[in-house]
């Protein structure tokens, strides 16, 4: 995988470490796409038992779940143990008192790294995954442990960025230098293969565009880092860069300014599939079978 592509992972923990106590206050899109997936839920039959919020974030996704299904366990996975004390404290602060000393309902929470999840085989009813796994660098190995995870009939429901998004600040940043100053993501199509190549069955792929609108540039970026959303591209530029170098780069972003605003495009992907059986030729946790034949002895 390219540098454009390949994501500094130590980076992105460090940097939703960070961001976890101004996640809230600039989350907004994050909890738009979060409510459009809830709203998806609603023709999906199934009522899942254990529920895998894959990237919880502060716990605004796994909130919206536990009111979904109230008789399930959701587990709360993040890779920044910070983000999940927010979550924590929240549903701490929601219960009161009285909810502290007599309910039941205390969240499940694992911090981890979801390209390696810490859980059984086939032990949860759904994954659930939100805006997360355009900051990790194989699909094939996330899906291929989203489905070593889920139970046999059980759904995978996602939703990441695709390559359009803020395509306004990375053409601003185009020629300035040699470096990458915006992450790049998958094309969904390159998704959906993969899903397919992970074993899932019925894989359902769509795509919307939702655009932001700022008054500067530094109010775009100012959201970006209050969410975490830094560069993490291992060809990101190592050094400072200097006041020329940002007021050219403001000039380009104010060039695309429309009707008084600066517009960011986010390029959300939506995703779904249920777990399948193996691909030909592949064993359930999807290891490849090769076959060899022995050729007959010639009759003496």
């Amino acid at each position: 995988m390219s540098e454009a592509f390949y994501t500094d992972k130590a980076r992105v923990r460090a940097s939703f470490e960070k961001a976890a106590a101004s996640y809230d206050g600039a989350a907004v899109l994050q909890r738009e796409v979060s409510d459009r997936m809830d709203e998806r839920l609603g023709v999906i039959r199934q009522i899942p038992l254990t529920v895998l919020d894959a990237g919880s974030g502060t716990g605004y996704g796994a909130a919206a779940l536990r009111a979904r299904y109230p008789d399930a366990r959701v587990i709360e996975l993040d890779i920044a143990h910070a983000m999940l004390a927010a979550s924590r404290g929240k549903q701490a602060a929601a219960r009161g008192m009285l909810g502290r000393l007599f309910s039941r309902a205390r969240p499940w929470q694992v911090c981890a790294d979801v390209e390696a999840l810490p859980l059984a085989d086939a032990s949860v009813d759904m994954v659930w995954s939100n805006l997360a796994i355009q900051w990790l660098n194989e699909p094939d190995k996330v899906f291929a442990e989203f489905r070593r995870v889920l139970k046999p009939d059980g759904l995978l429901m996602f939703s990441t960025l695709g390559p359009d998004t803020l395509f306004e600040l990375r053409a601003a940043f185009a020629g300035q230098d040699a470096a990458t100053h915006v992450n790049r993501f998958l094309d969904m199509h390159d998704l959906g293969d993969a899903l397919s190549r992970a074993g899932f069955a019925q894989p359902v792929m769509d795509m919307e565009k939702i655009v932001l609108t700022y008054a500067q540039m530094r109010d775009v970026l100012r959201d970006l880092k209050a969410i975490g959303a830094h560069n993490s591209t291992a060809g990101r530029s190592a050094g400072l860069t200097g006041k020329h170098f940002w007021r050219r780069v403001e000039a380009a972003y104010d060039a695309q300014r429309k009707d008084g605003v600066l517009p960011a495009t986010y390029e959300v992907v939506y995703g779904h599939a249920w777990r399948g059986a193996p691909p030909a030729g592949r064993l359930a946790d999807g290891r490849q079978v090769i076959e060899f034949v022995r050729p007959a002895r010639a009759a003496s």
